[in-house]
């Protein structure tokens, strides 16, 4: 055993350096999961909470601000890259937590993962700058000069991550990669337990040099007196209980002052077996398989993990079976550092008896107890264990959570019975149905997606490639109502915004244009026309590099006639002889056209050629278009004219070429709009190949 005069503090980094107690009164003593060793010893007493507060909202946000959406996203990979050459020290820490080579999977690389996506999307959904525009503008006067619009910009505050023990790794990580693309300053509150592993990952991440100074900091131990120090700037996030949930919600800077709170708390999670699936069907032995899997993975210390087994009547007690003969073959529980080991120990001893005390009242509230229990094992250790309960309604098995390898039992008649068996759990994270049936599907998603956070339906057709009932992904909301906390997490570019504040903003196209750094229609305009380019007195848009084009850039097209010999050629040309380009007769007799009309396509292609700068230059492709509308048909004896604006310029940080959007404007000879979209072009960052020509 290590001597507890030796064993030492769990540091905390605030402020720019490491910092521990000087002879802490209250000490946290922490063993390990398996074989009772002392491994570390904790204290928050004396911290300066506030001083780190401030620190945040100063150094950490100037330094985070001073980096676009982009930079931030790159920062990130290059973190995960870092962190994944070093996964092993995590890895082998872990084990002394009671995670085995499995649960490290989840938990290390998996954190490791969400920072990889969080940074693919924030390269590729959000824009190379600090202020994500929100939806299309709103024109809200007759000559378009007011119009308004929604943004997001970073909230001016400290994203504060109060974790759970049973994910030290992955509960960090999912919670700071989006804030850190949000640039919002992180501080991280493990829990007591496990946050040894969590001061290892956070100690490389700082060591790797890659952080804005200020971006990251670490509270090891206890810290009561966090939430004094918070306001409306700052964003709580809290993965734990209902009851810590309620006492943090109910703080006064919560309920008065404004604090952004999010939380993930208690979920009594359910799998619906559907009343479709019979003993031989491919689906008994999916569903068999994913409560195999939740029970045993981090030894069912999962707050996604299925606790309420909802079945049909009739195959109860075949599930029942089949699941206690696959935990007899396959579980055998022991050190995480026994290869020979398949399930590791609770986290602590203490965890161990709450786990016992849950099992207990739902012995007493009448559950049968088919295997396992708390008396099997010893230490930490705690053995899968199976409930069954008769009175399917019954309060305890929608109320009460054992936190650990724990299942209960309930059957049902018809699938309205089993949404109401769901529902009970007042709010779950997640709920699978295990169903062939498209109907059902239907009407079990329907009836318990609103008590739920995620629905996984788990079929033959998708057992070998679903990630699983207990696995949120970081491109999906991660959270739920009710009993769950009411919170939500992840959900790809939801997840950053999270961490911004939405705001409106009104005032003229050039007001907006200013704010977002994207044009909008009616802001001022560098334009030039083809005769221009012809008497080399201005240049075309489609001439600038990255280094060179601006915002508003515009080319202004002469005007082209439309002939019925060209609709005519068309239609004949693409096999489109729809009645309204052929047929006079039914064209005019149709209310929402003149009389034959051009296709819509033909005034894109002929729009294409009225824009086009044909020699090769800094436009490298044209890659698709986006909110194509047509507004008002354009007839024959008509004539068109278009102009092209740059909207949205995007340089890729990693390339040497960027993304340009530009707004086309497609009008007739009577300045009416005709057609509106977006056209997308890939553009080099420096014209070094044509600039010679």
């Amino acid at each position: 055993m290590t001597n507890e005069n030796t064993a030492q503090l769990v540091p905390s980094f605030l402020a720019g350096q490491w910092v521990t107690p000087d002879n802490p009164s209250k000490i946290t003593d922490v063993h390990d999961a398996s074989t009772g060793e002392l491994v570390a010893r904790v204290s928050a007493e004396g911290l300066n909470i506030a001083a780190a507060v401030d620190y945040a909202r100063t150094t950490g946000r100037m330094g985070l601000q001073a980096l676009t959406f982009h930079e931030r996203a790159i920062k990130l990979k290059e973190l995960a890259l870092y962190l994944q050459e070093h996964r092993d020290e995590l890895n082998e820490l872990a084990h002394k937590t009671g995670a085995n080579k499995r649960d490290n999977f989840v938990d290390v690389d998996g954190g490791i993962s969400t920072m990889f996506t969080f940074s693919s999307k924030g390269r590729r959904e959000l824009p190379n700058s600090t202020v994500i525009p929100d939806g299309e503008a709103e024109v809200f006067s007759k000559d378009g000069s007011f119009i308004g619009q929604h943004i997001y910009t970073s909230i001016p505050g400290v994203a504060v991550q109060i974790n759970a023990f049973n994910f030290p790794v992955w509960g960090m990580l999912e919670k700071f990669a989006p804030a850190f693309i949000a640039g919002v300053p992180s501080i991280v509150k493990p829990a007591t337990p496990t946050g040894y592993v969590t001061e290892a990952c956070v100690r490389l991440m700082l060591d790797s040099g890659i952080l804005p100074e200020g971006s990251l900091q670490l509270i090891s131990g206890s810290a009561r007196d966090l939430l004094d120090h918070l306001d409306y700037r700052d964003h709580v996030a809290f993965t734990g209980s209902a009851a810590t949930t309620h006492a943090l919600r109910s703080h006064r800077n919560v309920v008065e002052g404004g604090i952004q709170f999010s939380a993930e708390a208690d979920s009594l999670n359910a799998a619906i077996l559907g009343t479709d699936v019979t003993e031989d069907s491919p689906e008994f032995e999916a569903y068999v398989k994913a409560v195999f899997g939740e029970m045993t993975a981090k030894a069912g210390q999962k707050c996604t993990a299925i606790r309420r087994a909802i079945v049909p009547q009739h195959l109860v007690d075949p599930v029942i079976a089949a699941l206690k003969a696959r935990l007899e073959a396959k579980v055998v529980p022991g050190d995480p550092r026994d290869t020979n080991a398949t399930m590791g120990p609770l986290v602590s001893v203490e965890q161990r008896e709450d786990v016992a005390t849950a099992v207990r009242t739902l012995v007493d509230a009448g559950g049968e107890l088919i295997c396992g229990g708390p008396d099997e094992l010893e230490g930490a250790f705690f053995a899968p264990t199976i409930l069954r309960f008769a009175d399917s309604r019954t309060p305890a098995v929608h109320n009460t959570e054992a936190f650990g390898p724990v299942v209960s039992f309930i059957g049902y008649e018809t699938p309205e019975e089993a949404i109401e068996l769901a529902a009970l759990g007042a709010g779950s994270l997640v709920a699978s149905v295990v169903t062939h049936d498209p109907e059902l599907t239907a009407q079990l998603g329907r009836g318990i997606a609103a008590h739920h956070g995620r629905l996984h339906f788990l079929d033959r057709d998708d057992a070998k490639t679903s990630t699983g009932h207990g696995s949120p992904l970081p491109h999906l909301v991660h959270g739920g109502p009710g009993r769950a906390g009411g919170g939500e997490e992840l959900g790809g570019v939801r997840g950053i915004k999270h961490f911004m504040q939405r705001t409106a903003i009104q005032g003229t196209p050039d007001h907006l244009t200013a704010i977002t750094g994207q044009w909008h229609r009616g802001a001022a305009v560098n334009r030039v026309t083809r005769a221009d380019v012809e008497a080399s007195t201005g240049t075309h848009p489609f001439r600038k590099d990255l280094a060179t084009l601006k915002v508003g850039d515009q080319f202004a097209s002469d005007l082209r006639k439309v002939t019925l010999e060209d609709i005519t050629a068309f239609a004949n040309e693409t096999g489109d002889t729809f009645y309204a380009h052929t047929d006079e007769e039914a064209a005019t007799a149709n209310p929402f056209f003149p009389r034959r009309v051009a296709h819509g396509y033909l005034l894109v292609s002929w729009a294409a050629g009225l824009f086009v700068e044909p020699a090769p230059g800094p436009v490298l492709a044209n890659y698709g278009l986006e909110n194509l509308r047509f507004i008002n048909p354009v007839t024959y004896d008509d004539s068109i004219r278009i102009e092209l604006t740059a909207k949205r310029i995007t340089p890729r940080v990693t390339d040497d070429y960027g993304e340009v959007c530009w707004d086309a404007a497609l009008y007739n000879q009577h300045d009416e709009l005709v057609a509106s979209y977006d056209v997308l072009t890939l553009v080099e960052k420096v014209d070094t190949i044509y600039a010679q020509q």
